[in-house]
């Protein structure tokens, strides 16, 4: 990749341009695909992730993505998928995500066997993503100039750094791998346009755009990207570049602000109030110089990088490496440095929107954000070893030997990483072993422990969490942790502690429960009502108050609130099968049919609506049908009476 011998500035002199021959094809770009590097690359990635694929769900937004996402729940229909288009999980509008774990779910969700076939499914399904990316990966740099060998390695970069770790191994960052193979599948084909156009191909680039949309937001950098490939191969940046591209800024503009004001709805803009202003300057700076750090030492690995309680000197001066990395770009681009110009711009507009200058989320630095990004930087360290191979032929075994050393240490840094995502348990710990000032990672962890029913180790993070200032949520926590043990007056002075911190819905209803576990009707229906005043969306609150009037005999009031809970989730067998009793119990017998019909439907092994809709259709007259069912729920477990087994209830 020499220079050019001809002058392509203005007094720029030929042995400082740093510029491809854009004339002629890219390497390989007709020839037989390199079977053999591609071969290698997948084994070698695979083998360095595959510690993923034994991991199980994590809970740190896994639950509310995966596992307890009502949405994925029920039968896989049209329905489904429009419900899904037209919701948000934690603020985030990423419908394809989530549309993939639905599909997930309906195929895998169902093996009672292995309680870790979904988890394990997703596993694969992002390992399988990142390999496509990494593949398309070493096409695009072949396309951008470099050769075979080196091209490999810059993709094998991309496939083992510790940095890609997180969007691998992390089920809910199934978004990253899923966006970014639309975003690489789209600039190969834009790459392929510039060299021979087809308007076919200018259709499936949007078509590839907008898929990448409704994967992750993130994809809004895409026509950025577009213009700096443009830069690479000689395109002058004019008003005819950016009108060319009207329809992808549309689309970007369209979804960012989609994505910024369902942020705002659900709080995550708010997530960190401590810094405003001119402080968020230099959270962004910091930020910057760190992934350009850790681009080549990668120090530090965890999913999550907590706010500090106050900036520290280090944040302030950062402004400096960044003014100065900036100063070197403009020096850079003046000389016609284009491989430096051309790979540290595809790495800022694939990271500049994710600086936190404008905050979302718990953390300010996440090692997901240069997923696409480093594909940049891995561009210009490739680039500068080619031209340097090539000056230099008799470096070529001490430079490629040290290589093989940075790859091996790449290698091991990786492969365990994906160790730390194997549980909750696993991930929270190692995050306290560098934070062990933060109440976040202590209550995750404690959370972990109470599901498992491990209280005393439970209790134990919950009270450090607390010691060090945890907010509501961690009140709300514990309690649910004293409700499980059937501690219901501690249960009830935390929920008490939480409801004064911030007075949700989901607080009033739980504190409802733990009212009614200590025969406090009249306050626990008080919760009730008070927390779906709060919010008529949280169906727990109709789900509970329906419980205590069913206890106090008012079925019709009981299946007013049960309605009120399939219309907000329609896929809960259970609820169903509840609403037909009520109107049973209301003498509305031929109306509770179609309810045990629909419950049996979600859930064909639901023993109960068998049983209860053989029962129901004996009350009907319907011998056979009632024969039918009742035999299906003895075969399903149910203790059928022996003696005129067909007398209602």
């Amino acid at each position: 990749m020499g220079s050019k011998k001809k002058q392509t500035g203005a007094g720029v002199p030929a042995n400082q341009v740093r510029e491809p021959d854009i004339t002629q094809p890219a390497p390989h770009s007709g020839t037989a695909w390199p079977w053999l590097q591609m071969l290698l690359l997948a084994a070698a990635t695979f083998l360095v992730m595959s510690p993923s694929l034994r991991n199980g769900f994590v809970n740190w937004d896994d639950d509310r993505n995966v596992y307890e996402n009502k949405t994925l729940d029920g039968p896989l229909n049209a329905r489904k998928v429009s419900k899904i288009f037209q919701s948000t999980v934690i603020g985030n509008y990423n419908p394809l995500t989530i549309l993939s774990f639905a599909i997930e779910k309906h195929f895998f969700g169902k093996n009672a066997k292995d309680p870790l076939a979904l988890p394990k499914a997703m596993h694969r399904t992002n390992l399988i993503l990142h390999l496509a990316c990494t593949l398309m990966v070493f096409f695009i740099f072949m396309r951008l100039g470099l050769n075979l060998w080196v091209a490999f390695l810059g993709a094998l970069l991309f496939g083992i750094h510790p940095m890609r770790v997180e969007s691998v191994a992390w089920i809910t960052e199934r978004k990253d791998v899923l966006f970014a193979t639309f975003f690489f599948a789209g600039l190969i084909l834009y790459l392929k346009n510039l060299e021979t156009h087809r308007f076919y191909r200018t259709i499936l680039i949007f078509l590839l755009f907008v898929a990448g949309l409704f994967a992750k937001i993130q994809m809004v950098s895409f026509p950025l990207t577009l213009l700096v490939i443009d830069y690479w191969k000689g395109r002058p940046l004019k008003l005819g570049l950016l009108l060319e591209k009207w329809h992808f800024f549309l689309a970007a503009l369209a979804f960012g602000l989609l994505g910024i004001y369902f942020l705002r709805q659900e709080g995550s803009l708010e997530a960190n109030e401590v810094y405003q202003g001119f402080h968020r300057i230099f959270i962004g700076t910091y930020s910057l110089i760190t992934y350009l750090i850790k681009w080549l030492v990668p120090y530090l690995t965890l999913p999550l990088y907590p706010y500090p309680e106050k900036l520290s000197i280090w944040h302030f001066l950062s402004v400096i490496p960044f003014t100065a990395v900036f100063a070197g770009l403009y020096i850079a681009w003046k000389k016609n440095y284009r491989g430096l110009v051309f790979g540290f711009m595809f790495f800022f507009v694939n990271i500049a929107f994710l600086l936190q200058v404008l905050g979302a989320g718990q953390g300010y630095l996440a090692d997901r954000f240069t997923y696409v990004a480093y594909t940049g930087l891995f561009f210009i360290a490739c680039f500068y070893l080619q031209d340097f191979l090539e000056k230099n032929d008799s470096l070529r075994a001490p430079v490629w030997g040290g290589i093989g050393v940075y790859l091996a240490l790449m290698a091991y840094l990786s492969y365990r990483q994906c160790t730390y995502w194997k549980d909750s348990g696993v991930l929270w710990t190692r995050v306290i072993e560098f934070y062990d000032n933060t109440p976040l990672p202590f209550n995750n962890r404690a959370n972990f422990y109470r599901d498992a029913r491990m209280y005393d180790a439970a209790m134990s993070d919950y009270s450090r969490a607390i010691q060090l200032k945890a907010d509501h949520p961690t009140y709300n926590s514990r309690a649910k942790m004293y409700f499980e043990k059937n501690e219901n007056e501690k249960a009830l002075a935390d929920y008490n502690v939480a409801i004064t911190k911030k007075p949700l819905a989901e607080y009033y209803v739980n504190r409802g429960a733990a009212y009614a576990r200590l025969g406090r009707m009249s306050d626990a229906m008080n919760d009730f009502n008070k927390g779906l005043e709060i919010d008529p969306a949280w169906k727990v609150g109709y789900l509970n108050r329906s419980i205590m009037y069913q206890a106090m005999g008012d079925f019709q009031h009981s299946f007013n609130d049960i309605e009120a809970y399939i219309k907000l989730d329609p896929y809960d067998a259970d609820l169903w099968y509840e609403g037909a009793r009520c109107l049973r119990a209301l003498n509305r017998t031929a109306e509770a049919l179609p309810y045990y019909n629909e419950a049996i439907r979600l859930n064909p092994r639901h023993g109960l609506a068998y049983l209860e809709r053989g029962r129901t259709q004996q009350t009907l007259g319907n011998a056979a049908a009632a024969q039918a069912d009742l035999e299906k729920a003895r075969s399903l477990g149910q203790n059928i009476e022996t003696e005129n087994p067909l007398q209602p209830r």
